[in-house]
């Protein structure tokens, strides 16, 4: 079973910019209760999604000058990014569907 990546300052470049296949970034903290309530669809998306997209996930307490840098003031915040671009953003708890068609063709 597939799980997300841990990305942060050190590793943000590597894991998502540079990453071959698109990837979503979920932005949160661990007092957040909606990001509490999106973390099995994330987790969901990670194994049945693996080698297609990658799953990441940024705690914001502890990698804020990624999140102020994307913007970040509302968490959960998911963004996805493709070939190193920000492609798309949800905000607030969604549905597995909606996060799948986020990412387009």
């Amino acid at each position: 079973m597939a799980e997300p990546i841990v990305v942060n300052e050190s590793n943000f470049k590597e894991e998502v910019l540079e990453s071959i296949i698109p990837v979503v970034v979920d932005f949160w903290a661990t007092w957040c209760g909606p990001c509490r309530a999106i973390a099995p669809i994330v987790h969901e998306l990670a194994t049945e999604m693996e080698g297609k997209i990658k799953v990441a996930k940024l705690d914001v307490d502890t990698a804020q000058e990624i999140s102020i840098e994307y913007g970040v003031r509302s968490i959960p915040t998911l963004i996805f990014f493709k070939d190193g671009e920000e492609i798309n953003r949800i905000i607030g708890i969604t549905d597995k569907a909606k996060i799948i068609a986020a990412f387009g063709d």
